[in-house]
């Protein structure tokens, strides 16, 4: 999830899902908040412990913030040097998951191709209206909003936190934070972050546990919707300047490898990106077929959880 997340264009929602922790993640997030502080009262660090569902969050937590740390730098060279073959292996994997959690569970109806569409058009739209946060002004509130927005790459399949902060102007000043260990920095975004999770966190549960499959064709077609911005043979004819200079992609022409050639005078390079291509496709459905189980099931363990709790 943090190697996909440095990379714009590619969420780590995406993962969680094939993986099948997606809705334990979205429960167990939900679960940090005032009704903590209830448990520990009642039953000391054991019920806290439990009721935060530790023994699965901080495992998690620390690969997604030791991959960030270290993927940043090769993602940042590959994106430089090699972006065809990136974003073709991220383009399978993509196409993977959403094939994958688009299988209709047994409660499907016809009127849920109507989330499905709303989730295409969100994920269409939102990279247009991005670049409305530098309005703002103020670095730090920008950091703040930016990073509220972006945390829903970690929440919402298919939406990609790294391509929202280049579109907001921010991607570059982040990932130079997190290189440097900026923690001024870095704790400014981690507010905006937290802020996010905990609003985000809680739409979501309550939306996967009374509209179930609704929630995920929603959530299909937030996959489906980020597709065009990983195809690898692309001409960018609209973009504008973020406040440090930086360039901000708007809209793109997509191209045939062919066409990509001839524009560029550069080689497609088909038969590796193609390559890729199934390598990602390959990955996630290995990773299917391995990470089925309790969590992938129509009630998810977090739900479980978070209802004994209640009680």
């Amino acid at each position: 999830m943090g190697a996909a997340d440095a990379v714009p264009g590619v969420s780590g929602g995406t993962i969680a899902f094939v993986t099948g922790i997606y809705e334990e993640l979205i429960h167990t997030i939900k679960q940090f908040g005032p009704s903590a502080f209830t448990a520990w009262r009642q039953g000391g660090m054991p019920m806290l412990v439990a009721h935060l569902n530790l023994g699965f969050i901080i495992p998690l937590m620390a690969g997604i913030a030791g991959s960030l740390i270290t993927v940043a730098h090769l993602v940042v060279w590959l994106m430089d040097d090699y972006p065809l073959l990136l974003n073709g292996f991220f383009f399978g994997l993509v196409a993977a998951s959403a094939l994958v959690v688009g299988r209709h569970p047994s409660d499907w109806k016809w009127w849920h191709l109507l989330p499905l569409v709303a989730g295409l058009l969100l994920a269409h739209s939102l990279p247009a209206v991005m670049p409305l946060i530098t309005l703002i002004g103020s670095p730090d509130l920008m950091l703040i909003v930016g990073g509220a927005i972006a945390i829903s790459a970690l929440l919402l399949p298919g939406v990609s936190g790294s391509f929202l902060l280049l579109t907001m102007g921010l991607y570059g000043t982040v990932m130079q934070g997190i290189r440097t260990f900026d923690f001024g920095l870095i704790a400014v975004f981690g507010v905006g972050c937290l802020i996010g999770l905990f609003f985000f966190s809680r739409l979501l549960s309550w939306l996967l546990r009374r509209h179930h499959a609704a929630t995920l064709q929603l959530l299909v077609g937030f996959i489906v919707g980020s597709l065009p911005v990983l195809w690898p043979w692309r001409e960018l004819v609209r973009y504008q300047l973020g406040p440090e200079g930086q360039m901000i992609p708007l809209d793109y022409r997509y191209l045939t490898p062919g066409d990509f050639a001839m524009l560029t005078g550069e080689s497609a390079q088909l038969l590796a990106v193609a390559a890729l291509m199934l390598v990602g496709l390959a990955l996630v459905l290995l990773l299917d077929r391995t990470g089925r189980g309790p969590a992938t099931a129509s009630t998810p363990k977090g739900a479980n959880k978070e209802e004994a709790s209640d009680a």
